[in-house]
């Protein structure tokens, strides 16, 4: 299986600092187009969301980032997109009962533990949004899945191949596919709200905007646009 070199245009470097600083200023400087792919072996300033520092052994792990035609307004989704792309791709490994899916808002969990997470973001000066994804492939850290818990076959090239053949075979309009593959909605959970705030209830439902719709304990319904989310028990 291989992407299409028409369609994603592919750069490979064996360590970078961030694939999303590197794209994100390549496209401020006019030097690449849409569908442009960075991946590397080794990040030495990685970031997840909050800013929180995302590092793995150099070639373990898949560490990329695509430059998409996406407006500022559909940063979620294009986050969205991504998500539901690694988590097909690497449903197509499964050959037990494991369970892929999605935990809002941009991590993807495998058997209930964190296996990937998507990061999106946008220049000041260039148009469309830079999304990057770290799957723990060969490595993860205490309490984490990774691919080989699968296929030990899998290379985080191989891996990449099979992403963007997934995000490809997306429909246009992903909100469906999106809440279905969404382990947060129906759990009991605790919203994790900066200023160490944590607020808990069922997670109900996602709003068009990306927000999680939460019934808090007191039966108020909020939306949450920030925050990490804690699955406290198995869905209702």
């Amino acid at each position: 299986m291989a992407a299409t070199p028409s369609i994603w245009k592919l750069r490979e470097v064996t360590q970078t600092g961030s694939t999303n600083t590197d794209l994100l200023r390549s496209a401020e400087a006019g030097e690449i187009g849409y569908r442009t792919v960075l991946r590397t072996d080794h990040q030495t300033a990685g970031r997840g969301r909050l800013d929180r520092r995302w590092d793995a052994p150099a070639g373990a792990n898949l560490l990329a980032s695509m430059y998409l035609d996406v407006a500022a307004s559909k940063a979620v989704d294009a986050m969205h997109r991504v998500g539901l792309a690694v988590v097909n791709a690497v449903t197509e490994l499964e050959s037990t009962d494991s369970t892929v899916g999605l935990k809002w808002p941009n991590d993807v969990l495998l058997q209930g533990t964190k296996l990937a997470g998507v990061l999106a973001q946008q220049s000041t000066s260039a148009p469309g949004i830079v999304v990057g994804f770290g799957v723990n492939v060969g490595w993860a850290p205490p309490g984490a899945a990774r691919v080989h818990d699968l296929d030990t076959s899998v290379t985080p090239a191989s891996l990449l191949e099979r992403v963007l053949v997934a995000f490809d075979a997306l429909p246009d309009d992903i909100s469906t596919l999106y809440r279905a593959r969404l382990q947060t909605l129906g759990r009991r959970v605790r919203v994790e709200l900066p200023g160490s705030v944590n607020v808990s209830g069922q997670a109900i439902g996602v709003d068009a905007g990306g927000r999680l719709m939460v019934r808090l304990d007191d039966g108020q319904i909020r939306a949450f646009d920030v925050g990490d989310v804690v699955h406290l028990r198995s869905a209702i």
